[in-house]
């Protein structure tokens, strides 16, 4: 039904107790009651990431989530820490490749305070030019941190081999050269184009009565008005390069081997996140068993699965002796070829399928995490998926699914290998 206010209120019957609603500017409001906490987490979730940048803006979401926290038209930024802090909550934000969240953890007599706060950053901060100058360097010590941190850096360079010249290709955090020229304008304009009611998801998970949490919405960020820009997705390219190799100031070598795999709506989701479990996902994983316990050649070796709007990536990680590089790629073939041309064993696909739904549940006695869950959930699918849901499709992965994704992904034809080498 339709409130005075003009809120479409729309609940759905949950064992979880999850309802949504629209404001009437498009804002979506989603939530997850618990009622055993006395916490309560939320994130107001903006549908634009890295990938929605201009060419030479690379690294301006990520920017301008930092400069909302440096002041508002109503705080300072130490009143912006202060009023979450003082009463014993958490604030904070993050950048993704396709989204970004304002989020804060209070307790639940602290909801109005938390919905106030995270509103007042996207609906009025002030872009001073000389908070701009001085968070320039901020970030670009934070862009040293990351230079330094190689297990970490690898990543970016594998998405430049597998995406660019697509934005997808280019660093969360941008370029030197690309922090250095933000200037106002540009925080202003990409703060009109995507921060817009439409791209907007307001989350909140814990001990959460929704009925408040729509009318707090409504008072706060209910009468933002921007109207929205819609931009033309870019064309993901085919061409990458093979093999990549980079000299670096380091002991160690570093190898990321990756390929472009599927989409979040694809039918493919589940058995790929069993699949790489089983992989490469915690100490029993095929990929430590043989790398690490049995030849000895890395301390860390893992697989990785992101899943993106449209498109995905599949990765494997190893650390070792820059002498043992190209052992520990030969094990990495072979154990993809295993996958490829042996089902998996019944107890093995029961082993990580339990794995899987143990951390599934795990995850949910964090309010954080069921709220960047729904909000996400919202963002990707416009619904709330179930934990039962997921469950559901998790156990119906079977052997054959397994190996029908693996022929699929893991053919090494299809990847791009980054390798870091430290100076002879």
């Amino acid at each position: 039904m339709t409130s005075r206010k003009g809120t479409l209120r729309a609940s759905i019957p949950d064992e979880t107790h999850f309802r949504k609603s629209v404001l009437k500017n498009g804002i979506r409001i989603v939530s997850e009651y618990i009622p055993t906490v006395r916490s309560v987490s939320v994130g107001l979730w903006v549908d634009v990431g890295s990938r929605d940048e201009d060419i030479g803006k690379n690294g301006i979401s990520h920017f301008l989530e930092h400069m909302v926290f440096k002041g508002t038209q109503r705080r300072n930024m130490r009143q912006i820490a202060q009023s979450i802090e003082s009463i014993g909550g958490y604030i904070n934000a993050f950048t993704t490749k396709e989204h970004t969240c304002f989020y804060a953890r209070v307790l639940d007599e602290h909801l109005e305070k938390a919905v106030d706060v995270i509103s007042d950053l996207v609906k009025d901060p002030v872009f001073n030019p000389k908070e701009i100058k001085k968070e320039k360097y901020v970030i670009l010590e934070e862009l040293k941190q990351i230079e330094d941190d190689p297990d970490d850096l690898i990543h970016d360079y594998l998405d430049k081999v597998l995406y660019q010249p697509h934005p997808l290709g280019e660093p969360i955090i941008g370029t030197a050269e690309s922090i250095q020229n933000f200037e106002r304008s540009d925080l202003v304009n990409h703060l009109k184009q995507n921060y817009t009611p439409d791209k907007m998801v307001l989350a909140a998970a814990g001990n959460v009565d929704h009925d408040r949490l729509v009318r707090f919405a409504e008072t706060y960020i209910g009468t933002l008005n921007r109207k929205s820009q819609k931009n033309g997705k870019i064309r993901l390219p085919k061409k990458r390069k093979k093999y990549v190799e980079i000299k670096k100031s380091i002991q160690q070598a570093y190898i990321c081997m990756g390929t472009k795999t599927f989409g979040v709506h694809s039918k493919n989701r589940y058995p790929m996140l069993v699949m790489n479990a089983m992989l490469g996902d915690g100490m029993s994983s095929r990929l430590n068993q043989v790398i690490r316990e049995k030849h000895g050649l890395a301390y860390t070796t893992y697989s990785f699965v992101n899943f993106l709007q449209d498109t995905g990536m599949f990765g494997v990680y190893v650390g070792t002796d820059p002498e043992k590089i190209g052992k520990a790629i030969t094990l990495l073939r072979k154990e993809f070829e295993k996958l490829q041309t042996k089902q998996v064993s019944r107890a093995e696909l029961k082993r990580t399928i339990s794995q899987i739904k143990g951390n599934l549940m795990l995850g949910l006695e964090n309010m954080s995490s069921r709220m960047m869950r729904i909000g996400a959930g919202e963002l990707y699918f416009g619904k709330y998926t179930s934990l039962d849901y997921m469950l559901n499709k998790i156990e119906k992965v079977s052997s054959d699914d397994i190996q029908r994704v693996a022929c699929e992904v893991l053919d090494t034809d299809n990847f791009s290998t980054v390798v870091f080498k430290p100076f002879t």
